[in-house]
């Protein structure tokens, strides 16, 4: 039950839940947090892990209501570090693109592709910002897209819980909310990438625009309709085996969050070293 009683917490860690992860941790402050850009897809709900404050917030909304190309990026980004978050975990929902990556694999990213249209995927879009003043010019480097010290963390509590990941690869985000045609999912094969998903961008984009550390845990729960034969992936069979899969996927993330380095010096927190962003604070 959320305890809206006491004064709003900071966190300095943070979740964004996928399909099937709405709730993370019991004992919460249920935190509503307004942006400059709208509402995020929910409150936040702030609680601890191994003496860590954390900051959770379902992606989709509690009761899935928002589909992959609607979902408030931006708010939920700056809705977390408006708390103090600092370090994200991204857990995601993802077909496999590989017969090797069959339902139950658990893939840490090191790089994504990008096959979205029309989201809004920056902070820097030559619009006045929230105070009204002209935004800066900010090009952020987006080479090596995800937190390693977060995919370390990752990593090792996967092993530590008996869940060997695959500890790197490609995520290709594509627009949603339909899953991909069988040639869609043979060229991203062919391509060499691993995982297809609907979320993970522009999330690592805008994380590393608000100098945020940011990682994927991308959980297979089908393989992609390209990859074999049968009528191809369907919602509920993606709901089925996440459910099937998420009280380890929660373990996981518990051991992750409190693997995380207590002081900062990966690519992430050195992103917007030397650029004048507009933003205070940021």
């Amino acid at each position: 039950m959320a305890d809206t009683s006491r004064t709003t917490p900071r966190a300095e860690l943070g979740v964004i839940g996928g399909s099937g992860l709405y709730a993370l941790l019991d004992d919460v402050t249920e935190v509503a947090v307004r942006t400059p850009y709208g509402p995020p897809s929910d409150s936040l709900f702030v609680g601890e892990v191994a003496g860590r404050s954390v900051a959770f917030l379902p992606r989709h909304g509690r009761g899935h209501s928002l589909p992959p190309h609607q979902i408030n990026y931006r708010a939920n980004l700056w809705a977390l570090r408006s708390l103090g978050v600092r370090q994200v975990l991204g857990p995601c929902a993802v077909g496999g693109l590989r017969a090797e990556y069959g339902p139950g694999t658990l893939v840490v990213p090191d790089q994504f592709v990008d096959r979205t249209s029309g989201r809004t995927q920056t902070y820097y879009d030559g619009l006045p910002l929230p105070d009204g003043t002209l935004p800066h010019v900010v090009h952020v480097s987006m080479a090596d897209p995800y937190c390693p010290d977060g995919r370390r963390a990752a990593v090792v509590a996967a092993r530590d819980c008996a869940w060997e990941p695959v500890d790197s690869g490609t995520l290709v985000v594509i627009e949603g909310p339909r899953f991909s045609t069988r040639a869609e999912s043979r060229w991203f094969t062919g391509n060499g990438w691993s995982v297809v998903g609907m979320t993970g961008h522009p999330e690592a984009v805008l994380a590393r625009e608000l100098g945020l550390c940011y990682t994927s845990l991308a959980l297979v729960t089908d393989l992609d309709a390209g990859v074999e034969s049968g009528e191809g992936v369907t919602h509920a069979e993606v709901l089925e085996v996440f459910a099937r899969n998420v009280d380890r996927l929660r373990t996981v993330l518990f051991k992750a969050l409190e693997g995380l380095p207590a002081t900062r010096d990966c690519v992430c927190s050195h992103a917007l070293d030397g650029l004048e962003t507009g933003f205070a604070g940021v």
